[in-house]
């Protein structure tokens, strides 16, 4: 079967089920979830043997070890993705109709609506699966996932063993969350096509293949929310307390493939010296090596995504506060910066310069999460700088906003 044709085939089958949960009440889509987090214990087997075949041809294959660590699931993964599930299920759902202004005879509302049917490609990380599958159900939409080759074996049997079951044990269309499992960049492609049947769709991944997708979703009419590039910035101050940038240097390399682990550490000129032997040894400790100047990248460059080099953070020194705020926005992504500092007049000056998605003082750059941040899991987290979802996205971001005036009562 064509790419097109597979991903046309999901498209359609998912735009049929979507009005099952589109008009489902609260207490259904809670059932729901409650049921998928409850078949992540029940169904494991299932699910981690078909993990642990996906990650022996990925070991196979030669994929790197970042690689492999986002494709490992493993008990406690499964344990923690039950857990925000079952948290998911208890937070409460968005008001749906609210009266926002009265005119002379009459009543503006504002409505929420379900987009309908949502896309999701995202790299090779099953429990992504799960994530988008949650969120897209609590925002009452149906969906379309697509995720790497390496992943599609754990994928299926999320979705066959987990997801497609509980939505029908809940009284819903297990038709409404599809998996596309034609392997092939071609069926990334399809997905970003065919805005009569998936007229959004979140794009996670590396940053190159993120931008084209967004390009070519562009072209055909289909609006995207793209999850793309990532780097968490580290900045220390001079009045900074020396444990705790060791320790936030630590926190901020426990996972290399994540978004937002520390990407780039800028320290104060003035404790450039000072400071430089302590993060060295840290660094030697985990493993990971330090890029130091004159760097032979752009002072941004996100490991994470650099095949073979995951290992490795940025260390720059810089002016100040002002100038690390600029150098943190400019010359990344902007999704996250922490500053580290005793100082409260340093780290407000550093706060009100950065713009980026995500500011921390004293915190680690791996609190921007869903879950760690907000207590629900996400889709991605999204860096545009133009209005919309922002920040970690979850189901409270995946509407259609509509206004209905009516008549105001009599009396």
């Amino acid at each position: 079967m064509a790419a097109t044709e597979s991903v046309r085939v999901c498209a359609v089958a998912a735009k049929a089920a979507a009005g099952s949960v589109g008009r489902a009440s609260a207490e259904t889509i809670d059932s729901a979830l409650r049921g998928i987090a409850d078949r992540l214990v029940t169904a494991r087997d299932v699910v981690l043997k078909a993990n642990e075949e996906d990650l022996a041809a990925a070991e196979a294959a030669g994929l790197p070890a970042a690689m492999r660590d986002r494709l490992r699931l493993g008990e406690d993964r499964l344990d923690g993705m039950s857990h925000q599930l079952h948290t998911l299920a208890g937070v409460p759902h968005p008001q749906w109709r609210k009266v926002v202004r009265e005119l002379p005879g009459a009543v503006v509302q504002e409505l929420r609506r379900p987009v309908g049917v949502v896309g999701a490609n995202f790299e090779a990380r099953p429990n992504v699966v799960v994530d988008v599958a949650s969120q897209l159900l609590k925002s009452r939409n149906a969906g379309v996932l697509r995720t790497g080759s390496a992943a599609i074996g754990s994928a299926a049997a999320l979705v066959d063993s987990v997801v497609a079951p509980a939505l029908a044990a809940a009284g819903l269309d297990p038709d409404a969350i599809q998996l596309v499992r034609q392997p092939g960049r071609e069926t990334a492609r399809a997905l970003v096509s065919l805005p009569g049947l998936i007229p959004l769709v979140i794009l996670r991944g590396s940053g190159a293949s993120t931008h084209e997708l967004s390009m070519a979703a562009a072209a055909h009419g289909v609006r995207t929310l793209a999850h793309a590039d990532g780097g968490g910035v580290l900045y220390v101050h001079r009045s900074a307390d020396r444990e705790r940038v060791l320790r936030l240097v630590e926190e901020g390399l426990d996972r290399l493939g994540v978004c937002n682990r520390l990407n780039l550490l800028l320290v104060d000129q003035a404790v450039w010296d000072v400071l430089l032997p302590g993060v060295l040894a840290v660094l030697d400790r985990l493993g990971v090596a330090a890029s130091r100047p004159p760097h032979p990248h752009p002072l941004g460059h996100e490991w994470a995504l650099d095949e073979g080099h995951e290992a490795t953070v940025t260390l720059a020194p810089v002016s100040g506060p002002v100038a690390a705020a600029r150098l943190a926005e400019e010359e990344t992504s902007g999704l996250a910066a922490t500053v580290v500092a005793e100082d409260e007049a340093a780290a407000s000056e550093f706060l009100a310069a950065y713009g980026g998605t995500g500011a921390f003082w004293n915190v680690s750059t791996r609190l921007l999460d869903g879950f760690k941040l907000l207590g629900i899991p996400e889709t991605g987290i999204n860096v545009d700088r133009v209005p919309g979802p922002r920040g970690p996205v979850t189901f409270t971001d995946l509407y259609l906003r509509q206004f209905v005036v009516t008549p105001r009562p009599a009396g």
